[in-house]
């Protein structure tokens, strides 16, 4: 395992200030599908530039690159290092979650939304294609639901609002079920949860088209 210093002791910033700071890191993680992707992948689990670019299809160094600002960026963390064929390969994994605040997201440039937007429904189908694949999607009692509706501004405020409290509701779920299985033989079932809300585009209206303002 790779050595770490002890942290300097220094007084702890303000929440807000402390906030803002981790919310420009995730904004420039996020800023790259190659970032984005990468510390999704870290988020899951501990690996090297390698086997992250072998996953994405992507050439080791411009992967290593990306993997290289987001330590910078203090996203991800170096937890051990092993000779491979005569070089050596270094381990990561995340140390924040995979997540922007509505107000990071107006910040990133509109050309990378959709790449980005893209990227993680393509990990949801894959994710959700080989559960139902290994038979895990069916086999317990689960939620599944699509529901068009038409909602106003201030609908559709509330909708996201409802979605993000859901989501904070899911974390203490899960940090209670952490502290339950700490040194219990209980059994632990790994979980997807997926929260989509998003404006569809008007009935009639050509794919790939926005409509004119």
């Amino acid at each position: 395992m790779a050595s770490k210093k002890p942290p300097k002791k220094t007084q702890a910033p303000k929440e807000g200030l402390r906030r803002e700071i981790v919310d420009q890191r995730l904004v420039k993680a996020l800023s790259h599908p190659v970032r984005a992707n990468a510390l999704a992948i870290l988020n899951e689990r501990v690996a090297s530039p390698n086997e992250i670019a072998k996953e994405l299809g992507h050439p080791v160094g411009h992967v290593s690159y990306h993997v290289n600002i987001l330590s910078k960026c203090d996203c991800i963390e170096l937890v051990d290092t092993a000779q491979r064929r005569g070089a050596v390969e270094h381990y990561y994994r995340a140390t924040s979650r995979v997540f922007i605040s509505d107000e990071d997201w107006q910040r990133l440039p509109a050309s990378i939304r959709p790449g980005l937007s893209t990227s993680l429904l393509k990990e949801l189908v894959q994710d959700a294609g080989q559960a139902i694949a290994s038979g895990t999607f069916d086999a317990r009692t689960r939620h599944l639901s699509w529901t068009p509706m038409i909602v106003d501004e201030r609908g559709w405020e509330e909708v996201n609002d409802r979605l993000a409290k859901a989501l904070e509701d899911i974390f203490e779920i899960q940090a209670a079920s952490a502290g339950r299985l700490a040194g219990k033989k209980e059994e632990s079932i790994p979980i997807s949860v997926t929260l989509m809300g998003y404006e569809t585009p008007p009935k009639g209206q050509p794919k790939g088209k926005k409509p004119k303002a």
